[in-house]
């Protein structure tokens, strides 16, 4: 799975990118431009510093003008003669047509009245974003402390916007709450140098002279004390008396009100499909558990295990020998596995980024309710590079034979390279750089994990089982998600057959089947998307035959970065096209 909150790319300068029509040119420059004001956050992550002193407006009425200020936009790209334009001026307006009508549509539901998902959330999303924020001179430190002094204000219109949601009846379920609250209380430190915001102050630049970083730490640390933290208080004080008592009974989006709608639209948007229909996609999924519980079987059979399948999930989960001793031993061999799949990479991909990656541990604040694993990107410009985050919390329950598949996933060839590859695009508006539809980079991921059987990845069966189990676990996404929010699924239902179809930890079930109730349809692009990519391959190897070429393919994958299923099955049929005429 790719990163919460994807880094977007420095803003777009008619330097940059000098397209033929004066009118789309101009119309992208201004859309960045007020993305990157609108969400100072992303700005960052970005590479675009000027924002660096401020926090984003989160009131109804801001998040009312971003809406009416995207459907003015669309309304003006609608209005552009297509005629006169390139074709790579036409894939610019339909990728931005597609990212503003999504914006439009999805505003109508005031999701901000849910600020938080079930592992991540407003509360925790600042860290990501002084993470990415350069500590280089005194100007740096200055904005920092800006966003510390706005930090409480932010913090108290979060609070509003979910009272709201309590008059409403539109909250997260109260059922999944106390599994959440964790990450509520881990920001409540208990001195200013032990909260996560202070880490840039505990090493500063030479170049600040030693009074001068005396001064800055103290506001620092004054800052931290008197307004963040009792911030924090605040909130968390919010979500025990008022927020888990008043929270809703129910559990599938559809039972708020407008929520059958939100999910059809969230649905589209998350599978980047105009005619997704979450019936259909349950179908699937069914159809993909019973084709992939045969390939599981067939890997037991090899493992020479006697028992039936429930009797080889218990085995899997209780034999210590599938388990690290320490966290510093998971990730010891997650970072081995990560480094033998970089050095494979070249018979499988012509063109491959310069940007590198670490292996990080999930942060300890977020990581009891955390995923497995997350890959959290990093702009060109930035002082790291991007991170696959291993969650090493409970390290006895996360097994290595998993490791493969998620550093497949997570790292390379999965969303670091698909990324990395993105960031590097030359002559583009920087918004295609780094848009993220999700079906195209979580399929990507996916059909990346598929591709280490063919790189030699997996060692053993149960390194096979556990990538097995890892697509098992999307396919299951399909009728989980659709069966809790469209067709009344219990939590209890939903573990239990996330439990009995995977290798999955009983704790990650809980973790995963939490995440689907509190992000409706976003589970639904990964096996939407990797099943589109292996049917565009299989297309590519039936119609080029012995001219078919997997690093052009992947290539020709990746070229143009994220793009909706749609666009990128006209991208590889002008590709099959352009490699028959030749």
């Amino acid at each position: 799975m790719r990163i919460l909150l994807t880094v977007i790319a420095a803003l777009f300068s008619t330097a940059a990118y000098a397209g033929p029509d004066g009118d789309l040119e101009a119309l992208i420059d201004e859309y960045w431009a007020n993305e990157m004001e609108e969400h100072p956050f992303s700005a960052t992550g970005a590479g675009m510093f000027e924002y660096n002193d401020r926090m984003p407006g989160v009131a109804p009425e801001d998040y009312a003008r971003r809406r009416d200020e995207a459907a003015a936009f669309l309304e003006r790209l609608d209005a552009i003669d297509r005629e006169g334009l390139s074709d790579e001026d036409r894939t610019n307006a339909d990728l931005l047509r597609f990212i503003l009508k999504h914006d439009v549509a999805l505003g109508a539901y005031d999701r901000w009245r849910i600020p938080f998902l079930a592992d991540t959330g407003f509360h925790t999303n600042f860290g990501y974003t002084v993470s990415s924020t350069p500590f280089r001179k005194e100007k740096d430190y200055e904005d920092y402390l800006k966003r510390l002094h706005a930090f409480p204000a932010y913090v108290d219109q979060q609070i509003a916007n979910m009272r709201r949601g309590l008059a409403d009846g539109y909250t997260q379920p109260k059922e999944i709450l106390s599994n959440i609250m964790p990450s509520f209380e881990a920001q409540v430190a208990d001195t200013a140098e032990a909260h996560a915001y202070y880490a840039p102050f505990k090493e500063m630049p030479k170049t600040i002279s030693g009074g001068r970083q005396k001064a800055l730490r103290k506001e620092g640390k004054k800052t931290l004390e008197e307004e963040v933290i009792p911030a924090f208080e605040r909130l968390l004080a919010f979500m025990k008396d008022e927020y888990v008592p008043g929270a809703r009974e129910t559990l599938g989006i559809s039972a708020v009100p407008g929520g059958a709608d939100y999910y059809a639209a969230a649905t589209r948007y998350f599978t980047t499909l105009d005619d997704a229909d979450p019936e259909a996609i349950h179908e699937t999924g069914l159809k993909e558990v019973a084709r992939i519980r045969k390939e599981m079987s067939a890997v037991i059979k090899e493992t020479g295990f006697k028992g039936d399948f429930a009797a080889f999930l218990e085995f899997l989960r209780t034999d210590r020998q599938f388990y690290a001793d320490s966290p510093q031993e998971l990730l010891d061999r997650a970072a081995w596995i990560a480094k033998d799949i970089d050095g494979r990479l070249p018979k499988y991909f012509g063109k491959l980024p310069r940007q590198p990656y670490s292996v990080e541990p999930v942060p300890a604040e977020i990581a009891p309710n955390y995923t497995n694993a997350r890959y959290v990107g990093a702009s060109l410009d930035a002082d790291i590079g991007g991170q696959f985050w291993v969650n090493t919390y409970h390290h006895e329950i996360r097994p290595l034979y998993q490791l493969a598949a998620m550093a497949l996933h997570e790292g390379v060839p999965g969303h670091h390279l698909q990324s990395a590859l993105a960031l590097e695009i030359e002559g583009l508006p920087e918004f295609r750089t780094t848009f993220y539809p999700h079906a195209f980079g979580e399929g990507w991921g996916l059909y990346s994990e598929k591709l280490g059987v063919e790189m030699g990845v997996y060692q053993t069966p149960y390194d096979h089982f556990g990538r097995l189990t890892w697509e098992m676990w999307r396919a299951c996404r399909l009728v989980i998600d659709t069966g809790i929010h469209l067709k009344g699924w219990t939590r209890q239902q939903a573990i239990d057959y996330l439990a009995s179809n995977t290798a999955l930890s009983l704790h990650n079930v809980q973790t995963e089947v939490d995440r689907y109730i509190a992000w409706p349809a976003q589970a639904l692009a990964y096996k939407m998307g990797e099943l589109s990519i292996w049917e565009l391959r299989a297309k590519a190897e039936r119609e080029l035959g012995d001219d078919f070429d997997i690093r052009e393919f992947h290539d020709a994958i990746l070229v143009n970065g994220g793009l909706p299923i749609d666009m990128l099955r006209v991208q590889i049929d002008d590709y099959i096209a352009d490699k028959k005429e030749k």
